[in-house]
């Protein structure tokens, strides 16, 4: 027990949960190592060397090895995501409440880093709209790049207090809250969350549980699915809120089809029978995990219908210099925010004009760019997106010390035949732009996220 400490009282707070062995528990915490799993970009299609997928997730896959994902371009081109593989069951939870052909707006309230809100959009359509809210404002940048190098136009990320989300009443339809929890599911991969584990800080994060959704029932619709979730094995944080919701709101809970061979314990909850989902180290190849869904089966006042913004006055010749960058671009509504372009799903016109008079959004859509008279300067995340029309812009294909020369925003040991703004693409995925230029090559990857380390 020299390796993991465990927190005094910790284990025999677990003698009770639901499937918990501490033998089994000990062991793996011991002696096995954390697993490192990606889950591929559906948009995004590569030939990335993979092993064994993740049972719930068909986008999810174990890697013999961890490699230096800083050094792998294919990772700054948002070709993948390295996420924890238990955390992936909330797209089999999503698969199953779905529904087929029909639009939804899905809000993931904890967001940040983006691994959860990513996971979401691979499952959704064009029409569909993702809000991924960030509740720190620090975390809100990290929140934006994942989702930008993810590439789709159908998400808007805001900076937000749960409370801030309950005048949108009944507004979503699928909410997705991983809650601020203790972090007991997380000991094996960060040991330092120990230090911070104590039967007083269970029984606040709790509360603040209790708080958030609170605050957030109001913006989910009569006939909308919660689905929870934290990194904690506490029965106070889990089950315990199950009970609470089910008897402050009006909710019911739904069972999530999983099989046997997954690992996965299923429970059910004291007083209501609530279903969930626990995930243990040892009977999982991943890390803990909880999570549960619920239908909103009470009747739920809507917000009131809101007249579009008038539409801007915009030159339409400027506007045809922006579509001709676009893929089908009769698609998607564009609008400036200063002097910057962007550009939309069109049928999320309404939901965006809804979601600015009553957040604080820091990223919608795609930043297509701006215009210089008859130039486009383009953005960063029009190259990282997959709505541009790559037949109308110069690209520069680069071998790996090349790209990771123009990741770090080095010189590039290139010469260039043409000028101008090219994608410098690796593996046919685009890394960001550079400009051709007779003599030299600017290097436009934004340098707040360029590789600073050095390479091992």
């Amino acid at each position: 027990m020299d390796k993991f400490n465990f927190p005094p009282n910790f284990l025999a707070s677990l003698s009770g949960e639901p499937g918990f062995d501490a033998e089994n528990f000990i062991n793996t915490h011991e002696f096995s190592e954390t697993p490192t799993s990606i889950r591929i970009n559906p948009f995004k299609k590569s030939a990335i060397k993979t092993c064994e997928q993740v049972p719930w997730c068909p986008e999810g896959y174990y890697l013999a090895t961890r490699p230096s994902f800083t050094f792998d371009p294919l990772f700054h081109a948002g070709a993948y995501y390295v996420q924890e593989a238990s955390s992936m069951f909330i797209s089999h939870i999503l698969k199953n409440i779905k529904p087929d052909g029909e639009p939804v707006k899905i809000l993931d309230l904890c967001a940040a880093p983006g691994g959860k809100s990513t996971l979401i959009n691979s499952v959704m359509q064009p029409d569909d709209l993702l809000v991924a809210n960030e509740i720190i404002k620090t975390r809100v940048p990290v929140l934006a790049d994942n989702l930008s190098r993810w590439g789709t136009a159908n998400v808007i990320v805001t900076n937000n207090d749960p409370k801030d989300f309950t005048r949108l009443k009944g507004f979503f339809d699928i909410i997705l809250v991983d809650a601020p929890c203790s972090g007991s599911g997380m000991f094996r991969k960060d040991p330092a969350a120990m230090d911070e584990w104590s039967e007083a800080n269970v029984t606040l994060c709790h509360q603040r549980q209790e708080r958030i959704l609170a605050d957030i029932y109001p913006c989910l619709k009569e006939g909308g699915h919660l689905i929870y979730s934290t990194c904690s094995y506490s029965h106070q944080e889990n089950e315990d809120i199950l009970d609470w919701l089910c008897e402050s709101f009006e909710f019911e809970s739904l069972p999530i089809p999983i099989y046997k061979e997954w690992g996965i314990v299923e429970t059910q909850s004291e007083k209501q029978q609530a279903w969930g989902y626990r995930f243990y180290p040892g009977k999982v190849k991943g890390e803990g995990l909880f999570a549960a869904c619920l239908k909103k089966t009470g009747t739920q006042e809507m917000m009131g219908g809101f007249k579009n913004k008038e539409q801007q006055k915009v030159v339409m010749k400027e506007l045809d210099q922006v579509k001709e960058y676009i893929t089908e671009p009769a698609d998607f509504y564009y609008f400036k925010v200063n002097d910057d372009w962007m550009a939309i799903n069109r049928n999320h016109i309404e939901s965006l004009n809804i979601l600015s008079r009553n957040l604080y959004i820091k990223k919608s859509g795609v930043r297509i760019g701006k215009l210089a008279g008859k130039d486009l300067v383009p953005d960063h995340e029009m190259a990282l997106s997959v709505i541009i029309n790559k037949d109308a812009v110069l690209q520069t294909e680069l071998d790996k010390d090349q790209a990771i020369q123009y990741l770090r925003r080095d010189n590039i040991s290139i010469n260039p035949t043409d000028k101008g703004w090219s994608l410098m693409n690796f593996e046919n995925h685009a890394l960001g732009w550079a400009k051709l230029l007779p003599n030299r090559i600017n290097n436009y990857y934004p340098k707040e996220i360029r590789i600073f380390s050095q390479q091992p």
